[in-house]
């Protein structure tokens, strides 16, 4: 068996400007960081004729019978296509699982595309530098699968920790921010999630805003270059240690997200956040594209207890988590090596 995992991410400012419909012409750029809730791949090679893929989150199972390659339409389509993409056909049983639910703002989809390629990857004895793996998963996702998404949730995934991340028409660059440890800790213990209990598939979402960006609508390309700008504001002031201007960017990036697409809130979800600035909270925004998942705040320790009070008796779940480092890895390779024969 091999085990792999690639973690989530949590976005603090720029998330938006990493679609393809803005940054081709205007250039994106995203703060992000890890965090330590992880997609897992359990890959298991074996002499059999069939394929078989199962995930826990979507309790849906899909076997293949050998004849031919998978094609990759219906469900588990992203599994599907890395195999196809690999040129695997047989011998191989996956079992997918995540520590988080599906359509939940934190980058699962392509967490799972990370770390599916991770495994499959050090299957057939191939060593993937993380842009290669980060590359690939947008390649399947975007190119093969045609999401309507953007690239920095691959990259996060792969590279893991806390970076400044560009996207631009010549392709995408990580570059870790200089942040000292006791800043990075200040971070962390300063961030807040909260489950709204809303899983939702942010294709519509992100469908509209991209449409928007390509007819230039001015209301959303403004938008959108204020939260860019907000990302170079926020790098500088995590590497100068200045972490609690991080509550006020929050918000301001919240109030110009508002502004991307219909759906990115609701009447609940304001409700929820306003509550929670009442109680104690600096500022805070919908992860993901929105439309629901998890509310992230920046909160002062003193004001957690009454924050979390507040948007608990409101029927939010409060997730402990803590940032991350590793990105992309494997826990555990005792499989046999898969045959290589990608088709081009």
């Amino acid at each position: 068996m091999l085990l792999a995992r690639a973690p989530v991410r949590i976005s603090l400012a720029g998330g938006g400007t990493d679609l393809p419909a803005y940054y081709e012409n205007c250039g994106g750029c995203v703060v992000s960081t890890t965090i330590d809730k992880y997609f897992y791949t359990f890959l298991n090679v074996n002499q059999d004729e069939d394929i078989q893929i199962t995930s826990s989150d979507y309790r849906t199972f899909f076997r293949h019978d050998g004849q031919g390659p998978p094609l990759w339409d219906g469900a588990l389509s992203l599994p599907r296509a890395i195999l196809n993409h690999f040129g695997i056909s047989k011998g191989v049983s996956m079992f997918l699982a995540s520590e988080i639910p599906p359509g939940t703002g934190l980058g699962s989809s392509s967490a799972v595309a990370v770390s599916v390629i991770k495994s499959v990857a050090v299957a057939c004895g191939l060593h993937l530098l993380q842009q290669d793996i980060a590359e690939l998963a947008c390649f399947i996702e975007i190119g093969k699968l045609g999401m309507p998404i953007g690239k920095q949730d691959q990259y996060a995934a792969a590279f893991g920790g806390l970076n400044f991340i560009t996207f631009s028409s010549d392709g995408v660059k990580v570059e870790p921010l200089r942040v000292d440890a006791q800043a990075r800790r200040h971070l962390e213990l300063h961030l807040m999630l909260f489950y709204t209990g809303a899983a939702r598939s942010s294709a519509s979402i992100l469908g509209e805003q991209s449409e928007a960006s390509a007819k230039k609508d001015p209301d959303v390309t403004s938008a959108l270059d204020a939260v860019k700008g907000m990302a170079y504001e926020v790098k500088n002031c995590l590497e100068r240690g200045e972490v609690d201007s991080i509550g006020e960017f929050l918000h301001e990036n919240w109030m110009y997200k508002k502004r991307f697409a219909s759906g990115v809130t609701n009447p609940v979800i304001d409700e929820c956040y306003e509550a929670a600035l009442a109680a104690g909270a600096m500022g805070g925004k919908i992860t993901g594209a929105g439309g629901g998942g998890f509310l992230m705040l920046y909160c002062q320790p003193v004001h957690q207890a009454a924050v979390t009070l507040a948007l608990e008796s409101r029927g939010l779940k409060g997730m402990d988590f803590h940032l991350e480092r590793g990105g992309a890895r494997v826990l555990l390779n005792a499989a046999l090596q898969l045959p290589y024969e990608r088709k081009q």
